[in-house]
């Protein structure tokens, strides 16, 4: 009979990240789709400022926390440690490729951290996440004045004689119309970033869940559930035991 035994892995901060990462994740998805196709639903002009009002909104949310989680890659536990989420180091491309033959023989080591080929899509993820969070927050201030940038970007396009305090989304009869071009064209990259990195992120995330499913499937574990419980129940030794000891 197999022998399972359970270990402590993902502490409270680890899990709690994921989870509102994901809720921000499709709170975001629904409302930039609803942006994106604004014109065909119809939507009024105050009503697309609305919806990027709660797009902003719930991108702050997605930010701190994602600001939190790459703190906390620093200071947090063993296996929430940056050296546990990275690729690389000593042998790494030797684990990566032990990792996919015994995988493919049916006989696929379990971990208690990520895998060798989950880090390097871990590692992905949060700069995709990161990408997103940085051009979102830039874009909030071009598009509603928002912070961090938005009270420097109304005092650079706002007309002569108006209080940039006063500027509203969409008003362009109180900006300056040279100041506005200059700033489209500072904005565009970042539009481009974060518009391409979204279809980016939905793909690289399909993979992710797939994946998570498919190793749950032929390793064992419960990937899953221990974003839930924190803790690991295996049925072999797991591979990475010696690196990271609780």
């Amino acid at each position: 009979m197999t022998e399972l035994k359970s270990y402590p892995v993902w502490d409270a901060t680890v899990r709690w990240f994921h989870w509102i990462n994901v809720v921000c994740f499709i709170g975001l998805l629904a409302v930039g789709v609803a942006i994106l196709n604004a014109k065909v639903l119809g939507v009024s002009t105050d009503g697309k400022i609305l919806l990027k009002t709660v797009h902003v909104w719930i991108g702050y949310a997605f930010a701190l926390n994602l600001g939190w989680r790459l703190l906390w890659a620093f200071v947090g536990g063993s296996w929430s440690r940056w050296r546990a989420i990275l690729p690389g180091g000593r042998g790494y491309l030797a684990k990566v490729r032990t990792y996919i033959t015994d995988f493919r023989a049916g006989q696929p080591r379990q971990y208690l951290g990520h895998n060798p080929l989950g880090r390097l899509a871990g590692s992905l993820l949060l700069l995709l996440l990161l990408a997103q969070a940085v051009t979102g927050l830039v874009l909030a201030g071009t598009d509603l004045f928002y912070p961090p940038i938005g009270a420097w970007i109304a005092g650079w396009i706002a007309s002569p004689g108006v209080d940039p305090a006063t500027l509203m989304p969409y008003a362009k009869d109180s900006y300056d119309t040279a100041a506005y071009e200059a700033m489209r064209s500072f904005r565009k990259p970042f539009i481009t970033v974060h518009y391409y990195g979204f279809y980016v992120l939905l793909v690289v995330a399909v993979i992710h869940i797939a994946a998570v499913v498919v190793t749950e499937l032929r390793e064992g574990g419960n990937l899953v559930s221990a974003m839930f419980s924190g803790r690991k129940i295996l049925s072999k030794s797991p591979a990475d035991q010696p690196e990271h000891r609780q």
